[in-house]
Parts: structure tokens; C-alpha cells; sequence
């Protein structure tokens, strides 16, 4: 049975039935759509008949990789590149470099041929990105030590395509080139110093198309103001990057990963983010149904020792490298396990390597097939040692090896204030109050931080402040004020929900690192938000003035005026976040209209507005 609705229904179907299946039973959703495609394809109930006609399919449903290479290069801005340089620089290019070497010097003793081994060490090195970052989000451990280490690891995989890519030709030059793949593009036939030269040449391109042509098009689109018509430009430049790789026979994934990188810092970041994310996640579960189809059971039952032999061992040499890694950069145990096998299978990207290298000449048929089959089962496997790791290995590693759980205390008074988190910014805070004759009743989570300050002499209660019985127990019922100090945004959140709910009357005072943190918590509702940067920068501001000859009761005024006029702003760019080109084009009035107001202080008495004072008696008596 054919036709292209059929084949719709068949897919989407079987997506339907086996994805949610394989959600309940705690096997993730990559390992479901790669069930669903074993299902449809040929050696299932053969509604693809042939591994040609998945390999077609895989073909057409790579854009979803590409469309997350893209979307994962907008997340790429210079200044986050550099706080993750240890990890993408240390971490990322030992796993690329050390996985190589053995899986090439493996490759040596057992008598294959160096180019051959070389550019199976390169091509496996790599992990799925796809595979990776769905688990990580589907366990809601993106932000984990073990889910920042594995994104660091990606990033730099993502990045080493281009060198890879560059090196195949170059290896081709002693071998014969062919064009068995069938995709080899412009570069075909190509001498391989040329083709080295066209793939730098071709990323040039992307960089110049992402520096001076994509942002005139978004501009004069987005003057439209029309939603549909900015979506298609988006997809038009993934299309348009993708097409033209393809032409020169590279991996249009990489070419979209440059551009995404490129236009990182551009004003319409977030709207193409939010644009294009529906089509990501449908085409790459598609993706992984095609992986799934194309698996040659067949290649596989004839000599299934070797080739499962094979798949074992690579992933067992990836999964010891990162766990060696892992070890050295003090990742507890169940992170370690999760981090070295969650990045143990082989990437999306080596189907494109592999195809690049039968075209070039330095695989066979036979070779580039047996590679395809040990990738497929490696993303298939790989879900499934994950699950294993997760349910059952860890849970009894981590009970042997970790101490008992520590009870919450018990809390045996209650106050008017409730401080949870005392570590620098909440024991700032807490002296303060003490100081003053204000007794709070803190709450700290940290074991060795409660232990440490009740050794100093300060009263603090170890326990979670997010459960009820504990806030309950702490007096949140009488309590007038919580305030909570601590630097987890997640945490906060959670805080803030629970006493919204439970404890209405409580006032809730709120540390927030910076004003994106500070735009969630005001979508939420709380009113009285202090970013930790702010004060501090006023203050040294103050003394610079002070030190410039300003009188410091002046300079006292326009601080406090300074500080009114940023959170009134914040109120009004909150409602604009999700807009980055209104977003900062607010951004830039208010900060006119904030000078403007500053300006007019300096040069005239003391205004309604004056938001120094306590009551308008104590201002006017200084009047």
C-alpha cells in the first residue's frame, strides 16, 4: 500500500500507539518512536518495505536535526560560550579526542585499514544530540551537573563536524573516489584538497549570509507584523542553508548550527525560537521512527555476534572515557553513570559522515552498511541501559553508598519572620535583623551549612522549606513576613506556589539574581522582588559620585529616584519579554525617559516625586 496520506496515518499512528506506551512504562519517548519504527518498517509489519525506502525516509526527516542544530546555535551567544569554556574546551574535547584515539588504535590492531579506522574513531567519537537532549529534558536534568557536562560535551561534538568534515577529503586523496552515495553534490569528483578548500568556503558563506544578509530580511519582515509571514522567513533561511550544503555535499545540520550561532545576538532570537520549536520536535520524532526503519535486521542476523559485539564495545569504550571524565570532574555517582552512558551512543551526524566518506571513496558499501547498522543499534541501546541505570542500578548503588536521609529538626519557636536560605546573602540579612531586635526563624537545607553556622552561634534549622509540614511547623501561619535568600530559581518558584496557596496572608520577600529572574517571579505575582546586583551597584555608583565632588545628600536622592524609576520600568517590560524586538525597543525608551527624569533632579528642589523620605512632614521640614 502507497501513497504519500497513508504513509501520514501509518507513521503518526504508530507514534501515537508506541510513544505514549513507552512513556508509561519509564522508557522515554526516543525509545519510542525507535520502537515504532522498527514496527512500520521492513522488518515489521512492512509498511516500509525496503531499507531503501527508510533510508528515504530518514533522509527527508533529517530537518528536524537540522531545525535543532539551528535552534541550539540561537542558545549559543559569545558571553555563554565563555562561562562554559572549561567544559566545552576541557571536558568536551578529551571525550572527542581520547574516544577517537582508542576506537582508531582498536580499529589498527585488529588489521583494518588506517583510513577506515580513522574515520570510524571521528565518526563515532560524536553522541546523538538528538537523543541526549530529549532524555535530559524529559528528566528535567538539563540543569543538573550531569545535564550541563553533557551539554558542554554536545556542543563541542557540534562544533568538531566542521574539522571532521574537513579531514574525510584529505583521506581520500590515496583512495578512489565514487559516487555510490549518490548525494556527493558540487564537491563530487572533486580533487580533496579542492573539496577542503569548498567546505571552508561554503561556512564562509553561512557566516557572511548570517552577519549582513539575515537580519535586513527579519527587519523588513517583522515591519509586516505579520506572524505567518515571519515563520516562513524563518524556515526559509533553515531551507535555504540546508539546500545549500547539500549542493556542496555537506552536512546541511552544520551549516543551520553556524547560522542558529550566528544569529544568536540578533533582537529576533526568541521569536524564531518560539516559531520554529513545533516543527523541531515533530520531524525529530519522525527522525528517530526513520532510525528505527532503517535498522538492516537482515546485515545484522547474519553475523549478529560480530556486529552486536561490535555496538557493545564501542559504547562500553565511550561510556568508561566519559566515566573517567566524569570521575575527574567530581560527579557523584548516579550523575557519573547518568552523564557516561546517556552520551554512549553514536550521532545523527555519522550517517552523514559515513555517506561523505562511500562517496569519497574510503569506505565500501559493505563497511559503510555495517557502520550504519552498529549507530542504529546504538541508539537504540542506549535508552534502554539508561532506563536500566536509572530504575534499578542506581537506586541501590546510591542507597550503599550514601548515609541515612537527615530528618528535618524540629522547630520549637515561631517569630514574625521566616528566613530560608543563610548562606552569604541570607546571614547578611539575618545579622541585620538581629541588630535590630527582629528574631527570625531560619531555614537552611544544607547539612554542612546549618552544622558550620550552629558551631558560629546562630540559630538555624536544617530542613526543606518547600514541604508544608515544615513551613506549618515553622510558624507560616503567624508568621507575617517569609522571606527567602536562597539562589535557586526552582526552588523559589516553588516556595513562592506553595505559600500562595496555603499561606495568603503571608508576605513574601524574594532574592532574585537578575531581572529575568526577577520578570518570572512578578508573572507569579510576587510584588516584593530584590535582584542582588542592584544595591550593590547603586552604592559603589554613590561613592563615584561622592569622589566626583557631588554633595552626598544629593547623590542619596538621585539613588533612591535611580532605583524607583528601574522597578518601575521592570513592570512595564515585563509584559513585553517574550517579544525580543519590542522588548528592547522598550528597553531603550525607558532608559531615555529614566536619564531624562535624573537629569531634571540635579537642577531643580525637592518633588512629589522625591522618593527618599519616609512621610512628605520629614521632607518638607528639609525643604
Amino acid at each position: 500500500m502507497d501513497g504519500f496520506l497513508f504513509n501520514a496515518i501509518i507513521y503518526i499512528l504508530a507514534a501515537i500507539v508506541c510513544v505514549p506506551i513507552a512513556k508509561r512504562l519509564g522508557m522515554g519517548a526516543v525509545l519510542g518512536y525507535l520502537i515504532a519504527g522498527i514496527l512500520v518498517g521492513p522488518y515489521g509489519f512492512e509498511f516500509i518495505q525496503d531499507e531503501t525506502q527508510g533510508q528515504d525516509i530518514m533522509h527527508s526527516t533529517e530537518f528536524g536535526v537540522v531545525m535543532m542544530l539551528f535552534l541550539i546555535g540561537l542558545e549559543l551567544e559569545p558571553k555563554n560560550l565563555w562561562k562554559m569554556r572549561d567544559l566545552i574546551l576541557k571536558v568536551g574535547l578529551s571525550q572527542v579526542l581520547v574516544t577517537s584515539g582508542l576506537i582508531f588504535g582498536l580499529g589498527i590492531v585488529i588489521g583494518v585499514d588506517w583510513r577506515i579506522s580513522l574515520t570510524a574513531g571521528l565518526s563515532m567519537a560524536l553522541s546523538s544530540t538528538a537523543i541526549v537532549l530529549q532524555s535530559l529534558k524529559e528528566k528535567n536534568q538539563m540543569n543538573s551537573p550531569s545535564g550541563k557536562m553533557s551539554f558542554g560535551v554536545l556542543l563541542l561534538q557540534d562544533i568538531a563536524v566542521i574539522p571532521i568534515l574537513a579531514i574525510l577529503p584529505l583521506l581520500a586523496v590515496a583512495g578512489t573516489v565514487t559516487s555510490e552515495a549518490g548525494h556527493g553534490g558540487f564537491l563530487e569528483n572533486q580533487p580533496g584538497w579542492i573539496q577542503t578548500l569548498m567546505i571552508f568556503g561554503a561556512i564562509g558563506l553561512v557566516v557572511l549570509l548570517g552577519r549582513f544578509g539575515f537580519g535586513p530580511l527579519l527587519n523588513w519582515v517583522s515591519k509586516t507584523k505579520l506572524r505567518e509571514l515571519f515563520t516562513a522567513s524563518a524556515l526559509l533561511i533553515v531551507v535555504g542553508i540546508a539546500y545549500l550544503m547539500e549542493m556542496v555535499g555537506l552536512s546541511p545540520a552544520l551549516g543551520t548550527f553556524l547560522a542558529g550561532v550566528i544569529l544568536a545576538n540578533s533582537p529576533y532570537k526568541h521569536a524564531l525560537e518560539s516559531d520554529l520549536d513545533p516543527f523541531k520536535g515533530l520531524l525529530l520524532g519522525l527522525f528517530f521512527m526513520a532510525v528505527g526503519a532503517t535498522i538492516n535486521f537482515n546485515l545484522i542476523f547474519s553475523d549478529a555476534v560480530s556486529i552486536l559485539s561490535l555496538t557493545l564495545g564501542i559504547i562500553l569504550i565511550k561510556a568508561l572515557v566519559l566515566g573517567v571524565i566524569g570521575k575527574i570532574k567530581k560527579l557523584n555517582l548516579g550523575e557519573n553513570l547518568s552523564f557516561s552512558f546517556g552520551l554512549a551512543q553514536v550521532s545523527e551526524f555519522s550517517f552523514v559522515t559515513y555517506a561523505f566518506a562511500l562517496q569519497l571513496g574510503i569506505l565500501a558499501t559493505t563497511t559503510s552498511d555495517l557502520l550504519m547498522a552498529v549507530t542504529a543499534l546504538s541508539m537504540t541501546f542506549t535508552p534502554v541501559f539508561s532506563l536500566v541505570l536509572d530504575k534499578l542500578v542506581v537506586p541501590i548503588l546510591e542507597k550503599k553508598s550514601t548515609k541515612p536521609k537527615r530528618e528535618s529538626d524540629e522547630i520549637s519557636e515561631k517569630n514574625k519572620v521566616i528566613l530560608v536560605g543563610f548562606s552569604h546573602f541570607g546571614s547578611t540579612l539575618g545579622r541585620f535583623l538581629r541588630a535590630n531586635g527582629i528574631e527570625a526563624t531560619v531555614l537552611d537545607y544544607n547539612p554542612d551549612q546549618v552544622d558550620l553556622l550552629r558551631k558560629m552561634g546562630f540559630k538555624v534549622y536544617f530542613g526543606d522549606a518547600t514541604r508544608l509540614d515544615l513551613l506549618h511547623s515553622a510558624g507560616a501561619e503567624e508568621a507575617k513576613i517569609l522571606i527567602s535568600a536562597i539562589n535557586s530559581t526552582e526552588t523559589n518558584k516553588k516556595l513562592v506556589e506553595l505559600c500562595q496557596e496555603h499561606f495568603p496572608k503571608l508576605e513574601i520577600m524574594i532574592r532574585a539574581k537578575n531581572r529575568y529572574e526577577a520578570f518570572e517571579l512578578m508573572e507569579m505575582g510576587v510584588e516584593n522582588i530584590y535582584r542582588e546586583h542592584l544595591d550593590t551597584s547603586i552604592r559603589m555608583g554613590q561613592e563615584a559620585l561622592q569622589k566626583l565632588g557631588f554633595r552626598a545628600h544629593t547623590v542619596l536622592r538621585l539613588a533612591a529616584q535611580f532605583r524607583k524609576y528601574d522597578e518601575d520600568s521592570l513592570k512595564i517590560l515585563v509584559k513585553y519579554r517574550s517579544n525580543q524586538a519590542e522588548y528592547i525597543s522598550k528597553i531603550r525608551k525607558q532608559i531615555e525617559i529614566q536619564e531624562t527624569l535624573l537629569s531634571g533632579e540635579l537642577s531643580r528642589k525637592f518633588s512629589m516625586n522625591d522618593h527618599v523620605w519616609d512621610s512628605d512632614q520629614l521632607k518638607d521640614q528639609n525643604d
